[in-house]
């Protein structure tokens, strides 16, 4: 970002944390991007944001992955506007392995942004998309627009602003990653919503649990919005498994992916004091058949089976703590 945008700057602050982490778990960041752009490329959903962080793929994408990321952002989405209509926007949103993620700027397009947006990712990829941030307007004037002081504190792997911080930070390592929201003014007396995007699945089910258990005890009121695989005990389970192996990524927490009822369970046995899951096929099921018509006139999808089997190994779970006051225990899909 150039100080050309506004009165803001930024000061450079020297620290360089060690980047270590495991290279098959970033590689799921791009794919997920890459899906994501393709299928925006398509029309099925609007972000003039993700251009300016994922380039677009020369290779189509099935047809049943476009739905289901569709799903997944319809999904997410839905439960993160609750949220905010709970709270009338006086919270803050933690997102937690948010790669490419563009919601910080869709929501503030919706007037929905809440008092503080985190993004919390491996350090390289937030120095990835640092560089875009500092090179698009489209993504920096926002930031600056809504600060309040005459400089912004960034260095390569961090930047903070009056309502937008982004933070390498490793999830598992929980002093750490505490130690660098509380530098940028985490408020843990605000109703606080956690999303995790295909994020927990790739830690022990220790280290997600320990996670989970911060996030429950930190937090007054909170919830809690997770995205990832389920029913994986089944043979189509087992192949995704074996694909994800080959490419050298581990599922080191697909032990807790086994049912709807263990999602649950995860969460309630973490501190949550309600927790709810649908899978995919669901979700897909519930969606505006206004919506449903338009996307499945995109593209022909020669067998609907295919969208099936994808969409029943994947879940939306939610869990709340606190909030009687707002009602969080009546947020649903």
């Amino acid at each position: 970002m150039a100080t050309s945008l506004r009165r803001a700057s930024f000061t450079a602050s020297s620290s360089s944390p060690t980047d270590t982490d495991d290279e098959g778990v970033r590689g799921t960041c791009e794919d997920a991007s890459i899906c994501k752009r393709f299928a925006v490329s398509v029309g099925y959903w609007q972000d003039p944001y993700i251009q300016h962080l994922v380039r677009l793929s020369k290779e189509r994408k099935a047809p049943e992955i476009n739905r289901g990321y569709f799903a997944r952002v319809h999904g997410v989405s839905q439960l993160i506007k609750a949220f905010l209509r709970k709270t009338e926007c006086n919270c803050q949103i933690l997102n937690l392995g948010a790669g490419m993620d563009t919601t910080f700027w869709r929501l503030k397009d919706e007037d929905l942004l809440p008092s503080k947006y985190f993004e919390i990712d491996f350090p390289m990829i937030v120095t990835r998309k640092l560089h875009s941030i500092k090179l698009k307007p489209l993504l920096s004037k926002p930031i600056l627009d809504l600060h309040s002081e005459d400089t912004l504190q960034m260095d390569g792997h961090m930047l903070d602003s009056t309502r937008y911080a982004i933070i390498g930070a490793d999830l598992r390592d929980i002093p750490e990653l505490e130690e660098k929201l509380k530098k940028c003014n985490m408020n843990t007396q605000l109703p606080t919503l956690l999303i995790a995007e295909c994020v927990l699945v790739y830690m022990t089910p220790e280290q997600s649990t320990n996670l989970l258990k911060w996030a429950a005890k930190r937090f007054e009121t909170a919830m809690f919005i997770n995205y990832e695989q389920v029913n994986m005990d089944d043979r189509f389970g087992q192949i995704m498994i074996e694909n994800l192996r080959r490419r050298q990524c581990d599922l080191a927490g697909v032990e807790t992916c086994k049912s709807l009822e263990s999602q649950k369970e995860r969460l309630l046995s973490s501190g949550w004091e309600s927790a709810s899951a649908i899978d995919m096929m669901e979700l897909y099921s519930k969606l505006p058949r206004a919506e449903v018509s338009r996307i499945e006139s995109l593209e022909f999808l020669d067998e609907m089976e295919l969208l099936e089997q994808l969409m029943q190994h994947y879940c939306l779970c939610w869990a709340t703590k606190g909030g009687s006051e707002l009602g969080l225990k009546e947020v649903t899909y």
